[in-house]
């Protein structure tokens, strides 16, 4: 009898061959030390139709696992960002964010007009160049251990208030086509349905740390706690999409309510795998979009379209982020950074193409120069990071006479032996975000694995220790059982952080003074402690023989 053979769907070999890109890109990029991101994208270019036809644009059931890949995405920058953030950036999050989109959008709209574009046209184009990829930028920051930096959250915060400004630019395109405009009960309704969201994402904030993510953890399960992540995430992602809001709001929202307490650390590390996996479909999908024929028929005239786009974004975000109070060379070095297209311009562009407010040429162009500027940005991320740094731009810290525990928001715990793991564990248990250093990745491993930021190399060197945030920390522990190599890291955290307050764990008695005259808080000297415990012990031998 012959043997049924059911056929594979085309959409699980889609998926494949991606997700096979995506790990050769990985491998390539790692060997040559560049963003991850930038071989993904390439890799979807020879993947698509222009190049290789392996995998179609319009493959919707991929496009649905891309989205998901975003959804992630803007879940784990909502749980790195804690309300208590946003609302301290709120000024710097609406000033800029408004200044680096109309700084982009104005001149690009005269420019379109210029040359024989219609207004309509132009509006879309140049509304489509004004965004920056939140994605894009959030991975290379975390990647560069930048992301919970000043510059790197005032960048975030730009971000955020772009992806915001979709919503809006989303009730524009219909009065571009001609169709019905939004009536104003229809913007009412609309900033309603925005605030009752709000309301629910504080109330579910409330739920989830004060009773149910706590219930939860009692089972001691990874499963019902990825399970229940990502349940949540997608009730909260279609109910800002049911209340006419864009779905990415709604996963970035979940994120702000998974935010802010002690188990989000462990629900990021827990989710991470889907994260980098659906990450990886989405930047090749992207890559997908890329015509190649454009590429290959105006390679000059792509390239010059490109580099005008750079500059102009690069002036009008450093513009912003000066707004945002860094110094000018931070903000030129974060806006050379921010100085491309991001993926929700894909989206309003497409929304206009099928509106027919542009042509399939012009939305193709666009898609080109968008992807080109999307390869460069991690280089030029990680070029315009080397420039903040050099500044040595350090958060203010409040004095230390004026410290209490209740500001404490940031730890660094150097020399991860026994000692170590237990403060750091300790420190994480009081709701501080603790990063950590070891000359060994074996013991940074364990709490890497749960969501510790960590750092392994050579504490006496600034760029470890800026690696893993000292420069910004309130608090930094040093448990290495060298006092002079102690005394070594203690010096080069007093150069890059001179407000943090510092605890020592001393080998030796002798060395006592000299760590008292680096004005740290709190010395432990292991002779004293040896000395005081065994004399305590010996006192109650000899009384009890008494």
């Amino acid at each position: 009898m012959a043997t049924k053979h059911t056929l594979i769907p085309p959409t699980f070999i889609d998926l494949l061959e991606i997700l096979a890109a995506g790990l050769v890109a990985a491998l390539i990029c790692r060997r040559l030390k560049i963003s991850s991101i930038v071989g993904y994208l390439v890799m979807g270019a020879l993947l698509g139709e222009g190049a290789l036809h392996w995998v179609g644009q319009n493959n919707h059931d991929i496009e649905v696992l891309s989205e998901a890949g975003v959804f992630l995405l803007l879940f784990s920058i909502g749980l790195e960002f804690s309300l208590d953030d946003l609302l301290r950036l709120g000024r710097h999050l609406v000033v800029g964010g408004a200044t680096q989109m109309a700084l982009v959008a104005i001149p690009a709209g005269l420019i379109f007009r210029v040359v024989g574009y219609d207004l309509s046209t132009s509006i879309v184009l140049a509304a489509a160049l004004s965004f920056s990829s939140t994605v894009l930028v959030f991975n290379a920051l975390v990647e560069y251990g930048e992301s919970s930096t000043r510059h790197g959250k005032r960048a975030i915060g730009v971000l955020l208030f772009q992806d915001l400004a979709l919503v809006p630019l989303l009730l524009l395109v219909p009065m571009l086509t001609g169709g019905v405009a939004p009536t104003l009960g229809e913007v009412a309704q609309l900033a309603g349905a925005s605030l009752l969201f709000i309301g629910l994402i504080l109330l579910s904030r409330q739920v989830l740390a004060g009773w149910l993510i706590p219930s939860l953890a009692n089972y001691r399960s990874p499963d019902i706690i990825i399970l229940f992540t990502l349940v949540t995430l997608g009730g909260i992602t279609m109910t800002a999409h049911g209340l006419g809001l864009p779905a990415a709001v709604g996963a970035f929202a979940a994120g702000l309510a998974f935010g802010g307490n002690r188990w989000s650390v462990q629900i990021d590390a827990l989710i991470l795998p889907f994260r980098e996996t659906f990450a990886a479909v989405f930047f090749v999908s992207l890559g997908l979009l890329l015509d190649v024929q454009i590429v290959l028929n105006s390679p000059l005239r792509l390239l010059f379209l490109i580099s005008v786009l750079i500059v102009l974004k690069a002036v009008a975000a450093c513009l912003a982020m000066r707004l945002t109070g860094l110094t000018w060379r931070s903000s030129l070095g974060i806006g050379v950074g921010l100085a491309h297209v991001g993926e929700f311009a894909f989206v309003l562009a497409r929304i206009a193409w099928q509106e027919n407010v542009i042509s399939a040429e012009d939305y193709n162009l666009l898609n080109a120069v968008a992807i080109g500027s999307l390869i460069l940005t991690p280089l030029l991320l990680r070029a315009g990071l080397r420039w903040v740094e050099a500044t040595q731009e350090l958060e203010a810290m409040p004095s230390t006479a004026d410290y209490d525990h209740e500001s404490l928001k940031e730890a660094v715990v150097i020399g991860i032996g026994p000692i170590g793991k237990q403060i750091a564990s300790f420190l994480e248990t009081q709701g501080i975000e603790v990063s950590l250093i070891d000359r060994s990745p074996i013991n940074l491993y364990p709490f890497e694995q749960l969501g510790f930021h960590t750092a392994a190399g050579d504490a006496t060197q600034p760029d470890i220790l800026r690696a893993a945030h000292t420069h910004q920390a309130g608090l930094v522990v040093l448990c290495v059982p060298d006092d002079l190599i102690a005394l070594r890291i203690l010096e080069q955290v007093r150069g890059l952080n001179d407000k943090a307050q510092v605890i020592v764990r001393c080998r030796y008695q002798s060395n006592v003074a000299s760590f008292q005259k680096a004005r740290v808080q709190f010395v432990v000297s292991e002779e004293q402690q040896a000395y005081e415990s065994m004399i305590g012990f010996l006192s109650g031998f000899f009384l009890e023989k008494a």
